[in-house]
């Protein structure tokens, strides 16, 4: 985190700085901070967004820089001809006015954005990681390849006042990540960025599940159908459960029997390998006939056999039937 050592007396170059290594050298004034670290200063005249374009070429330390309610529309902080963009990690800019800038692979992490104005913004491959984006306008903004992070800094803050049994607390901290995401979601949504918006709508819901009492069914489900099918934005999900109810399944017929032509299929000890083997296998074809409902009737169920097949044949259908929306929604976009 960044430190501001104590003066005083007027410090000749700024005094902020982090762990020693990223440390400003601008001319300080008499809090010790320079013109841009200094949060006293309402960084909104017109000729703000020229100083600080001349500031970022010159290198100038803009990590920790304080632009709270800055008017910066159609700034350019794009760091041209270099692989690594402009470093404004730790940045506080609460209601900044960016709207327009050109901010192409910028690294904003850790910095605050609550509320800022981004709109028609590009952020192409810009960090935003760490950042607090609550209440962000983001209407227009380009925002393809940029990362917010796995994690949001609330979801962060929710996990850690839930542990401490701090439960209003954590609710806040999951409802504003839940308006994060679903303001990430829509942004996506407008540019074409369907991949995009499919990982936010599912932190979306998870965080909305987590607003839920834990020990109610309503979360149970949505629990549920996340891992079933990632609430609709995992298709793979589908497949692996699909495979795995049908090896199951035809585990279970395996030992509790089927019936072919008054013979029953069974596992049985005194067979050979390869007997049990071929049995296995037919158990397997059973399952993936009873699964698809395709019913053949060749093979048929024995006693509990009856009630697993059922269960079966009802999964099925309803599986092949969500998958099929599942994969139409991922491939139309």
């Amino acid at each position: 985190m960044p430190l501001i050592q104590p003066s005083h007396e007027q410090a000749l170059t700024c005094r902020y700085h982090e762990d020693n290594v990223h440390i400003c050298h601008e001319p300080a004034g008499d809090s010790g901070l320079c013109y841009w670290h200094d949060p006293k200063f309402i960084k909104n005249r017109p000729e703000d967004i020229q100083l600080l374009e001349l500031y970022a070429n010159r290198g100038g330390q803009l990590r920790g820089i304080s632009l709270n309610h800055a008017k910066l529309a159609g700034i350019d902080l794009v760091r041209h001809h270099q692989k690594i963009g402009y470093d404004l990690s730790n940045a506080e800019l609460y209601r900044a006015d960016l709207s327009g800038g050109h901010l192409f692979n910028i690294n904003f992490s850790n910095a605050s954005l609550m509320k800022a104005d981004l709109r028609e913004a590009n952020l192409h491959c810009a960090n935003l990681s760490g950042c607090n984006l609550l209440g962000i306008k983001w209407v227009g903004a380009k925002i393809e390849n940029m990362q917010a992070g796995n994690v949001l800094r609330q979801e962060k803050l929710a996990s850690v006042a839930e542990q401490n049994g701090h439960k209003e607390q954590a609710l806040d901290y999951f409802q504003q990540a839940e308006e994060i995401y679903r303001d990430l979601r829509k942004a996506a949504e407008r540019e074409g960025l369907f991949a995009m918006s499919g990982k936010y709508i599912r932190k979306e819901l998870t965080m909305r599940r987590h607003q839920m009492p834990k020990r109610c069914l309503k979360r149970f489900l949505s629990k549920a159908i996340d891992l079933f099918c990632g609430y609709g934005e995992a298709p793979l999900r589908v497949i692996v459960f699909s495979l795995a109810l049908i090896l199951f399944s035809a585990i279970l017929y395996f030992f509790t029997g089927l019936n072919f032509d008054g013979e029953i299929h069974q596992f049985n000890l005194n067979n050979s390998f390869y007997s049990n083997l071929i049995v296995f296998l037919n158990c397997v074809y059973y399952s993936v006939v009873t699964f698809t409902t395709l019913g053949y009737g060749d093979f048929t169920p024995i006693g509990i056999s009856r009630a697993i097949a059922a269960f079966e044949a009802f999964t099925g259908s309803f599986t092949i039937a969500l998958f099929v929306v599942v994969f139409v929604k991922k491939m139309t976009r």
